[in-house]
């Protein structure tokens, strides 16, 4: 679905991305992982051509996003949807409105299908009572998910995630991990998450990836990850307390 293909990209003199290769296939959820300053952030910018590689090809199915321009580039980037790490809501606009935004300016969809629409995704996040309130009225983990019914609302088949559960307290932190996973499980998307939250990842993840130095270090299913022999990934789980012998990969999900 998604394949980055020798992807190197340089950032004021330093190689944040050297030489990176990896396949995100279609249905399947892949967490980034890694410390501040890794390129994690920098990879999910490639996948949407907000950075275009120095070297290398990011192809999204048979579309090579990496070269595109113009209209044809356009026509890629609406493949996806993303939800920013602030929810990036207008806060000038209720949550019907914000929601409602993309389909108003890239459709020609009447009043009524708009409506539809809008409320089926609110529906979807058990957040169709919020629909005349605005930003403000909403708690941090409430914007995220009016941040990710506006992400779905035109039907994308990618879904770029930048620190999900950011900022959120834990319970709210793992109730939208399961929003990430239904979406997953019952709608087919294909999701890239880039997160610090380790316990996010081993939730949500069917695969995931270890960016370190610029290079992929591990990229693993979830159980294989923290089996890992690798020391840089060792530390990094040691660093959440996550262990080999932890108890709380009990509470895993089993992905199907």
């Amino acid at each position: 679905m998604i394949s980055f293909e020798q992807i190197t990209k340089t950032l004021g003199g330093k190689t944040v991305l050297d030489d990176v290769s990896f396949e995100v296939p279609r249905g399947e959820t892949v967490v980034i992982v890694g410390l501040s300053g890794a390129g994690k952030s920098v990879t999910l910018k490639h996948m949407v051509q907000l950075f275009s590689p120095d070297c290398g090809t990011v192809r999204i199915g048979e579309d090579v996003i990496s070269a595109a321009k113009g209209a044809e580039l356009e026509r890629m980037r609406q493949r996806f949807g993303v939800l920013f790490q602030g929810a990036a809501l207008l806060q000038w606009l209720t949550v019907f409105e914000n929601v409602a935004l993309p389909l108003r300016e890239k459709t020609d969809l009447s009043e009524e299908e708009i409506e539809k629409t809008v409320l089926d995704k609110l529906r979807l996040l058990n957040m169709e009572d919020a629909v005349d309130k605005f930003p403000a009225d909403l708690s941090g983990g409430m914007q995220k998910r009016v941040g990710l019914a506006r992400a779905i609302v035109m039907n994308p088949e990618i879904i770029l995630y930048d620190e999900p559960t950011s900022g959120l307290d834990p319970v709210t932190a793992r109730l939208i991990d399961q929003l990430i996973e239904n979406l997953r499980s019952e709608l087919g998307i294909t999701s890239v998450v880039v997160t610090h939250d380790l316990h996010s990842a081993l939730a949500i993840g069917t695969r995931i990836m270890m960016i370190d130095g610029g290079k992929i270090v591990e990229n693993a299913t979830p159980h294989d990850f923290i089996h890992s022999e690798n020391e840089t990934v060792q530390r990094f789980l040691e660093s959440q307390y996550i262990t080999r012998r932890g108890s709380w990969e009990k509470g895993m999900q089993t992905h199907g």
